[in-house]
């Protein structure tokens, strides 16, 4: 059976995705700094390859063979619309493992848990790691560091965001994430960036702390409560999210962080105005970090891999 399903799959991909779209190259994200460390920011992908999905995936396959890339950072929702039910899920092959098929996107992936997966079985999100060797997830939450250029460094934690939202701890609908000890998580987000004294510091969860969305504003405020505090108190200079399906970058009051919302990479949403929207834009795409000693950069791409809006961030040395 494995032998006839496969080859079919590949086909029915082939036929329902292609899309032509004709753009300049030129305007297209190139020349990075040949000394910068760079990664690529992609969320809220799964759609079986449909609606952008597809060319969105190219563009980050194109953009990875123009441009040096270290990894993918995932931030949520890869598998719409109930998650996956084991490491063997076909979702595995429609969402992810036949559309991001380019050559240069097989390189470490790191994910993060989004409401969607919290739909299924979460724990095979994370177990699909002894499956794939792009697929990288050590745990629900989780933190790297890497060394840049000159001595400088970056930090960067994934937070578990579902299970700290009491909205999703008591829906039925979302099994796995009342079990989560809540408590130990934000413990554990507090010391690690506390004791942390890397050069830029960035972290990556799924839901937003502020954004304009007509989505429940009680998870907004779960966020605000119990996440930010850690996170001012910790010296972020980015807090990265999906979740909304368009781009944001917002500025709060009292506060040094840039939070900032990464559109879909398949279906994207109208924004809603917000307090503190310093840019907004309803396209899909994805976005490029790009780190060097005294510049952080994080570089938002439409479907077509033209930037639309910079978030930079400058330390004198």
């Amino acid at each position: 059976m494995k032998t006839i399903l496969f080859p079919i799959l590949i086909l029915m991909m082939g036929s329902c995705c292609k899309t032509n779209v004709a753009t300049d190259d030129s305007n297209k994200l190139s020349g990075l700094p040949g000394d910068a460390f760079n990664f690529i920011i992609a969320s809220d992908l799964g759609r079986n390859g449909y609606y952008l999905q597809k060319p969105i995936a190219g563009e980050m396959g194109l953009l990875a063979e123009r441009e040096d890339m270290e990894f993918v950072a995932a931030p949520g929702d890869v598998h719409h619309y109930l998650g996956v039910q084991s490491v063997a899920d076909p979702l595995w092959m429609t969402n992810y493992e036949l559309i991001y098929d380019h050559p240069e996107l097989q390189i470490d992936w790191l994910p993060t848990l989004g409401n969607h997966e919290y739909q299924g079985n979460t724990q095979a999100v994370i177990d699909y790691s002894a499956v794939s060797r792009r697929w990288t997830m050590p745990a629900r939450y989780y933190t790297r560091t890497y060394e840049v250029e000159d001595g400088a460094s970056l930090r960067l934690v994934f937070i578990d965001t579902a299970p700290l939202m009491d909205k999703y701890r008591n829906d039925e609908e979302y099994p796995d994430a009342g079990k989560q000890d809540m408590d130990r998580q934000l413990q554990w987000a507090d010391s690690t960036l506390t004791a942390s004294h890397e050069t830029w510091k960035i972290v990556v969860g799924h839901h937003p702390i502020y954004a304009g969305t007509d989505k429940d504003e009680e998870e907004r405020r779960d966020m605000q409560v119990r996440l930010d505090p850690i996170l001012r108190r910790g010296g972020v200079d980015f807090y990265v999210c999906g979740h909304i399906h368009n781009f944001q970058h917002i500025r709060v009051k009292d506060s040094e962080i840039d939070y900032i919302v990464n559109s879909s990479g398949s279906s994207s949403r109208e924004v809603v105005p917000v307090e503190g929207q310093e840019f907004s834009s309803g396209e899909a795409g994805f976005s490029v970090v790009s780190v060097t000693p005294d510049t952080l950069k994080l570089i938002m791409l439409n479907q077509h891999a033209v930037p639309i809006h910079t978030v930079q961030r400058v330390k004198k040395q």
